[in-house]
């Protein structure tokens, strides 16, 4: 099976109905989303589709990259690009295979059941000591060569922690992705396309274009050996591998097991298959990608000047990193900056886009090798491209300080909720009480949001006094219903410290209406006037009396 020329790649098309297709007929307008049965394969989808037309695309100028936004190529024309890489794309076969180790050898290597591709499966630990209680083992046995594809390069792009050896992703276990979408009536090609760039722009970003050889590029081509030393402490730099090896990286050495295959019914698609696949070989120390790596689909954070790429966490993705993800933030706390891809989409005019932008974000949560939760979310961007640069440096001064103040309201609640119903020195996960105050939030956020930008893109002069106050009285609200409502007052009563739980609730009130919100938010805060100096009698009078 070749991955450029078999229907192996699900889409869902403008009537909801499931296709089948090959990868030179992405640009059919007919397909609006990939329709895979699982989520982190329709991140792998789109990973792998945007990887393919940026490694092999022709298009080097601008004007040429715009005409085909708005009119996709034929089926033909993408057949051309792919032709020249399509011995990469081989699953089976002797030789050279997509995303396995072609010189893996016997020594030191494991045999695993195919289930084992699937990030979220129990580890050999796990079953050892009978722990499998929510995820169970040997749910999947067999899968049919399309869902294996992509059970693979979901792991080699998502790769976490997996014991000595077992090296992680490019972005490290369970990166973020952000990928930029299109507006809603526009199909598959056009939200794709915008997260591909003209090729001398991607190659002027990363890795070097001298490095020519097919191996740089696609690592499973050759023995890695080639690549890297097979020692513990080998690195590979991406000063090494060509600009396209960030969509191709291989920290995993896999072979799928071909031989001894019967048909059956795949346990993720439910399709018939000829032949399933039901175990693979694997082996450690694979492909160690350190240092400053770049992946222009994921955003970063600076730590000891060093960038390194964001990851999700147990509170989810939601409007508090909007602007760390649109537009990057630089503060004290921390320096962010957009995804590569993300950059360039706020640079294009708007006629251009012919619409307002969104962002997809998506990953696992990952505890080392355990993933905690798959998050995914669609952020609204509007019509933020079409603001000038030194006007978006004013919304992004201005949404930071209604974060800021969001930030600090949620802790004020948090720490109330804990000293109403354990005293302040509780210690446990509080992370669901920021989640529902950032939930709440959330509606209001964008409705001010969408009105900021677009009176920014058409030059309407907003004074911000008056927005500020309006959000300050939002999360004032929004954090006195929720500590009444639904964690303090809902509680049962003969478990509740009445006296404890008056004086949080004073305490929450005063620190939303005191003087540091309100500096968080740009507000301006009432200086108390000056007690009167109190007039004492001095002691020498005092004793003469």
């Amino acid at each position: 099976m070749n991955l450029l020329t078999a229907a192996w790649m699900p889409v869902r098309d403008r009537e909801g109905r499931r296709h089948w297709i090959r990868p030179d007929q992405l640009a059919d307008f007919a397909w609006l989303a990939f329709d895979a049965d699982r989520p982190d394969f329709n991140g792998a989808l789109a990973q792998f589709a945007i990887g393919l037309l940026q490694t092999t695309t022709p298009i080097d100028n601008a004007i040429t990259w715009r005409r085909l936004l708005k009119a996709p190529p034929e089926a033909s024309e993408l057949q051309q690009w792919f032709a020249p890489v399509a011995h990469a794309f081989e699953l089976d076969g002797d030789g050279a295979r997509f995303m396995q180790d072609i010189d893996l050898g016997a020594d030191g290597v494991a045999v695993n059941d195919i289930d084992a591709l699937l990030i979220e499966s129990p580890g050999e630990q796990t079953v050892k000591n009978n722990a499998d209680h929510f995820v169970k083992r040997a749910q999947v046995r067999g899968l049919c060569p399309a869902c294996t594809a992509l059970a693979l390069f979901t792991l080699q792009l998502n790769a976490p922690a997996g014991g000595a050896g077992h090296r992680t992703g490019l972005r490290g276990g369970g990166p973020l992705t952000t990928l930029v979408m299109a507006a809603d009536d526009t199909g598959l090609w056009q939200h794709l396309w915008l997260n591909v760039r003209p090729l001398p722009d991607f190659l002027a970003h990363g890795g070097d274009a001298a490095q020519h050889a097919p191996q740089r590029c696609f690592p499973w081509l050759g023995p890695l050996s080639a690549l890297q030393e097979p020692t513990s402490n080998s690195e590979l730099a991406q000063s090494q591998m060509h600009p396209a090896h960030v969509f191709w990286a291989m920290p995993r050495r896999i072979r799928l097991d071909m031989g001894d295959r019967a048909g059956g019914t795949c346990d993720l698609c439910a399709r018939a298959a000829a032949a399933l696949i039901s175990r693979y070989a694997t082996k450690n120390y694979g492909l160690n990608y350190k240092g400053g790596w770049n992946h222009p689909l994921s955003p970063y954070y600076e730590s000891k000047e060093i960038w390194l790429p964001l990851h999700p966490q147990p509170d989810g993705l939601g409007y508090r990193h909007w602007l760390a993800w649109v537009l990057g933030v630089r503060s004290e706390r921390q320096t962010t900056r957009a995804a590569t891809v993300v950059q360039r989409a706020m640079d294009l005019d708007r006629r251009t886009l012919g619409g307002p932008l969104r962002l997809w974000a998506f990953g696992y949560d990952m505890d080392n090798m355990k993933a905690r939760c798959w998050y995914e979310s669609t952020l609204p961007v509007y019509d933020l491209a079409g603001c000038s640069p030194d006007a978006r440096q004013g919304v992004q001064a201005e949404v930071g300080r209604w974060l800021a103040g969001a930030d600090l309201a949620s802790r004020y609640l948090r720490d109330a909720v804990k000293n109403a119903w354990f005293g302040a020195d509780a210690r446990g996960d509080f992370s669901h009480i920021d989640a529902a105050f950032w939930s709440g939030t959330e509606p209001a956020f964008y409705a001010e949001l969408r009105e900021l930008i677009t009176s920014t893109r058409d030059g309407v002069e907003r004074p911000p006094l008056p927005t500020r106050e309006a959000w300050h009285s939002i999360l004032v609200r929004t954090a006195i219903r929720l500590f009444d409502g639904d964690f303090v007052g809902s509680g049962l009563v003969d478990r509740q410290n009445p006296r404890r739980a008056a004086l949080a609730q004073r305490q929450l009130r005063q620190s939303l209406h005191g003087p540091k919100l309100r500096q968080a938010l740009g507000l301006p805060v009432e200086v108390p006037a000056a007690k009167p100096a109190r007039k004492s009698t001095p002691r020498v009078q005092k004793e003469a009396a």
